[in-house]
C-alpha cells in the first residue's frame, strides 16, 4: 500500500514537472513571433484549447475534491497552465494580423467563455454528486483529446510545406513524456478520466514527432527552390525574345511554361548559345545589307 500511494505521488509529480515543460515549450515561437513583431503561420488553436482544458480540469479536480478525494497534484498544474497559456494567447493577440485576431478572439468567446460558461452552470443546476463528476469527467476528456489533436493541425501545413517551421519539436515531445507520466498517475489511482486521453496522446505526440524527423531537413531544399524558378523564368524570358529574332525556333518551349526546366537545364543552355549565335549572324547580315544599300 506505501508503495502504491508512492507511486501516485511519483508519477503525479513528474506529471507536473512536464506538464510544466508542455506549458513552457512554446517560450522559443513566442521570442520568435516578438522579435519578427508577427505571428506569421503560426496558429493560436491549440494555445485556446490548452487554456480551455486547463480550466476544465480545475473544475474537475474542484468536483473531485468535493467528493473527498485529493486531486491537489490536479490543481497546482493546470492553475500554473492557464496563467501561462493567458500569456500566450495575449502575444498572440498582440502580434498576430487583423483576421487571425479576430477569429482567436472569437474562439475565446466561443470556447473559453461561452461554452465553458454554459458547461459549468448547467452541470451545477442540473446534476448532483456523482452524476456530475462523472459528466464533467467525460467532457475533459473529450477536451484533453483536444489538446493532443490541436497541434496535428500543423501537420497538414507541414506536409504541404515540407517545412517544420510552424510545429515547434519540443512541445511533440514533451507532450509525448507528460502522456506517459500522466497515463500511469491515472491508471494508479484508477481515474480513467485522465488515464484514457493521455494513452492516445502518446500515440498522437509519436505520429507529430515521425513527421518532424521526416521533413525537418527539407528546409534547405525550399530556400533553394526561388532560385531555380527565377532562373527558369529568366531563360523563359530570353528566349522569348530570341524567338522574335529567330522565327524558325520552335515555340513548345515557351508556351508551355510548366515544361521541366530544371531537368533539361544543360541542353537549354546550348539552344540560348546557338540563338545568341544566330542572333550575332543575323545583326551582321543586316549590317552587310543596310551598308550594300546604301552603297
Amino acid at each position: 500500500m506505501a508503495l502504491h500511494h508512492t507511486l501516485i505521488l511519483a508519477f503525479g509529480l513528474l506529471g507536473n514537472i512536464i506538464s510544466l515543460l508542455v506549458f513552457l515549450a512554446p517560450v522559443p515561437t513566442f521570442y520568435t513571433v516578438y522579435k519578427k513583431k508577427t505571428t506569421e503561420g503560426f496558429q493560436a488553436l491549440p494555445y485556446v484549447i490548452g487554456l480551455l482544458s486547463s480550466m476544465m480540469y480545475i473544475y474537475y479536480a474542484l468536483l473531485k475534491e468535493e467528493l473527498k478525494e485529493d486531486a491537489t497534484l490536479v490543481i497546482t498544474i493546470n492553475s500554473v497552465g492557464c496563467v501561462i497559456e493567458t500569456i500566450y494567447i495575449s502575444l498572440f493577440l498582440f502580434y498576430a494580423p487583423k483576421k487571425a485576431r479576430i477569429s482567436t478572439a472569437m474562439l475565446l468567446f466561443l470556447l473559453n467563455l461561452f461554452s465553458y460558461g454554459m458547461m459549468v452552470v448547467l452541470t451545477r443546476f442540473l446534476a448532483t454528486g456523482e452524476t456530475r463528476f462523472k459528466i464533467v469527467g467525460w467532457i475533459c476528456l473529450v477536451f484533453s483529446l483536444s489538446v493532443f489533436v490541436a497541434p496535428l493541425g500543423v501537420l497538414r501545413q507541414v506536409i504541404r510545406t515540407k517545412s517544420v517551421e510552424f510545429m515547434p519539436f519540443p512541445l511533440s515531445f514533451f507532450l509525448t513524456l507528460g502522456a506517459v507520466a500522466w497515463f500511469f498517475y491515472g491508471f494508479l489511482i484508477k481515474d480513467y478520466y485522465i488515464a484514457f486521453p493521455n494513452m492516445l496522446g502518446f500515440l498522437f505526440g509519436v505520429v507529430q514527432m515521425v513527421v518532424y524527423v521526416v521533413y525537418k531537413n527539407a528546409k534547405k531544399f525550399l530556400e533553394d527552390q526561388p532560385k531555380v524558378q527565377e532562373l527558369s523564368e529568366h531563360i523563359i524570358d530570353v528566349m522569348k525574345i530570341n524567338t522574335s529574332v529567330c522565327p524558325e525556333l520552335s515555340p513548345a518551349v515557351i508556351l508551355n511554361p510548366t515544361v521541366d526546366i530544371t531537368n533539361d537545364m544543360i541542353e537549354v543552355v546550348q539552344n540560348i548559345i546557338v540563338m545568341a549565335e544566330k542572333t550575332e549572324k543575323t545583326k551582321e547580315a543586316a549590317i552587310d545589307d543596310d551598308f550594300s544599300t546604301k552603297v
